[in-house]
């Protein structure tokens, strides 16, 4: 029996003050087609065993990553990760850290926070990195609010080609922070029509590179245009393995630089949990409005170095009003991994296994564009990239499935009612030679 301590004049009290007849209204922003009716089909007063045998049997219907041909990404990717990273964040010490609020009893947590901070800085280019947030969308979201409070306007241009979970999780936090944000067409393939958007109410724009259809962008001559107008630049990405290969973030201009950093030491694990990345430019103005927390560098009374939170912008140290963000944690055991698989793989490993993605990815490109009626629409791309086919790509990935090969994700599950014929493909260094020839000729027998 679950312990339930309201009564139903308690819950018909709460429901009063927030103004909604019922709990069931509560959830009327959720679509209808997402929510349950009653319980999962599971068997009810089963014994454990039972209960075990019936999961595993809903399990079994599943393909996992791991045992097919697997070429989906779009925001998610397939990489190694060494066994270490595992056994490392496992030990007890780190598995049961938490916020480190004393920060005399809390010396390794915040090391590990500044070595985290210290390599996502020198990968994206950036002087200055936070301390992890949730995933990569929500940290895109805190950049344009941030960028918000920053400028002291209330525009964001988004470029078409932003992942458009991150589109969407950016939208929800600005619809109530008076933040106005226009998307540009995804159909265009350069980053003019973002150019022509800006103006003088801008606060910043929004670009991802990879963008979610895998084609690569230099950020100068957008840099330039909109720093002119007085706007900043936020350069995403979904695939941080990238920046072992692509010019960084910082280099080619941008303010702030935010990603998923899921690829390094943390697995798919179903969806999540995975690791923001935000990191931008040293900037007083910037750093003061950064979102989450900063450990930073220091000397106790007796002169050695240690380690505290420098920056605490967070409702749970500070009054909710001052705060610059109300996301109350950071995804603590997933920046650890980050960081170990960081520091095993060192500034050449992480250059290395960058290229091996690029490499196998223009194998497969070269393999799958060959086939009749299939055609390579990506220009230039790191480890993904995207296919025109003859038949609606959905159809096809399943169809593959079928035959055991996941063959990436259709344009139209991200963007409904549009590309129906676009295939967007992703290639690691976990794929074999006989993963790729599996692939074309599933593909192949397909169409």
């Amino acid at each position: 029996m679950r312990y339930l301590p309201h009564t139903d004049t308690d819950r018909k009290a709460m429901l009063e003050a927030i103004g909604v007849a019922s709990i069931d209204d509560l959830f009327q922003d959720v679509p209808e087609a997402a929510r349950l009716d009653g319980l999962i089909d599971l068997p009810t007063k089963q014994g454990e065993l039972q209960v075990e045998r019936a999961l595993s049997a809903m399990a079994s219907k599943n393909i996992s990553a791991g045992q097919a041909p697997f070429f989906v990404g779009a925001g998610a990717y397939k990489h190694h990760i060494p066994a270490t990273v595992d056994h490392l964040i496992q030990r007890s010490e780190f598995l049961t850290a938490y916020t480190p609020y004393q920060p005399e009893i809390s010396q390794g947590t915040l090391q590990t926070l500044f070595e985290f901070q210290t390599q996502v800085a020198l990968l994206t280019g950036m002087d200055v990195a936070n301390a992890s947030m949730y995933d990569g969308s929500t940290a895109c979201a805190e950049a344009v609010m941030m960028a918000a409070r920053v400028t002291r306007r209330n525009k964001a241009v988004m470029a078409g080609g932003v992942h458009p979970h991150y589109v969407e999780a950016s939208k929800t936090l600005a619809k109530y922070s008076d933040v106005k944000i226009s998307v540009t067409d995804p159909d265009v393939t350069d980053l003019s029509a973002v150019m022509a958007a800006i103006d003088d109410e801008t606060a910043c724009v929004v670009v991802q590179t990879p963008d979610v259809f895998g084609r690569l962008h230099d950020l100068r001559t957008l840099s330039e245009a909109a720093h002119e107008k007085g706007a900043l630049v936020i350069a995403a990405f979904t695939e941080c393995v990238s920046l072992g290969l692509v010019e960084s973030p910082g280099a080619m201009g941008a303010d702030i630089a935010v990603g998923e950093g899921q690829s390094i030491g943390v697995g798919l694990n179903f969806g999540g949990p995975y690791v923001g990345l935000f990191a931008c430019k040293d900037d007083r103005r910037f750093i003061r409005q950064m979102p989450g927390r900063l450990a930073g560098e220091t000397v106790d009374a007796d002169g050695r170095r240690g380690y505290v939170l420098t920056l605490s912008t967070r409702e749970q140290h500070i009054r909710r009003d001052k705060a610059t963000s109300n996301i109350c944690t950071n995804s603590g055991l997933c920046s650890l991994a980050w960081t170990i698989h960081m520091t095993l793989l060192g500034e050449r490993g992480i250059t290395r296994l960058a290229r091996l993605n690029h490499e196998m990815a223009c194998a497969l490109a070269d393999r799958l564009s060959a086939i009749e009626g299939v055609e390579l629409v990506t220009d230039t791309f790191f480890n993904e990239f995207t296919l025109r086919l003859p038949r609606p790509a959905a159809q096809v990935v399943d169809d593959l499935a079928r035959i055991g090969v996941l063959g990436g994700v259709p344009a139209s599950r991200l963007y409904p009612g549009k590309f129906e014929d676009l295939l967007i493909v992703a290639a690691t260094e976990t794929n074999t030679d006989g993963d790729l020839v599996a692939f074309e000729k599933a593909l192949r027998g397909v169409l």
